[in-house]
């Protein structure tokens, strides 16, 4: 059985260790932060701090966009487009681990306290009762000082997640 995370789209492009976990994973991005991706790749800001970091998280953007144009994954995606809080068939990365866009939205339901992402990525949980897997310990503050009922795992704990057994 796949372990199921909520999780930005970048993430999966910036840390490599995401796509060979040490059991099947199931990756829900929200739509937002696939659109995200081609911010980031059009974007002259720096997205990591070492020049070689930087190359290489640009190209895994590439690589993961030009999957997600596949025909079949964007016929996937475009499906799911259709309804809110729809989510497209699994799209396989590689053995271990699929991708499963969920076309989520900020319903400010949290106030100024998240930005629209966070509270997609906070609704996404919720909604699919799964963890939310991030890199921001500020955002894993923020869960916690608004006593949102969801499960977070910071990105150093993830094999730590992936074993763990149940969900929310």
């Amino acid at each position: 059985m796949r372990k199921s995370f909520v999780i930005e789209a970048v993430m999966i492009a910036v840390y490599g260790e995401l796509l060979v976990p040490s059991q099947p994973v199931e990756y829900l991005v929200p739509y937002t932060t696939i659109r995200e991706l081609y911010e980031l790749k059009d974007s002259k800001e720096p997205i990591m701090p070492d020049a070689g970091d930087e190359t290489h998280v640009r190209v895994k953007i590439a690589e993961l966009i030009e999957l997600l144009e596949e025909p079949l994954n964007r016929k996937k995606m475009e499906r799911a487009l259709n309804v809110p809080w729809a989510k497209s068939p699994p799209m396989p990365l590689n053995e271990a681990v699929t991708l499963t866009m969920v076309n989520s939205y900020d319903n400010e339901e949290y106030g100024e306290a998240f930005d629209p992402i966070e509270t997609e990525l906070v609704l996404t949980s919720i909604r699919e009762q799964v963890p939310i897997l991030t890199d921001q310990p500020d955002f894993i503050e923020k869960v916690i000082e608004a006593s949102i009922q969801v499960q977070v795992f910071d990105l150093d704990d993830f094999e730590f997640a992936v074993e763990e057994e149940g969900t929310i």
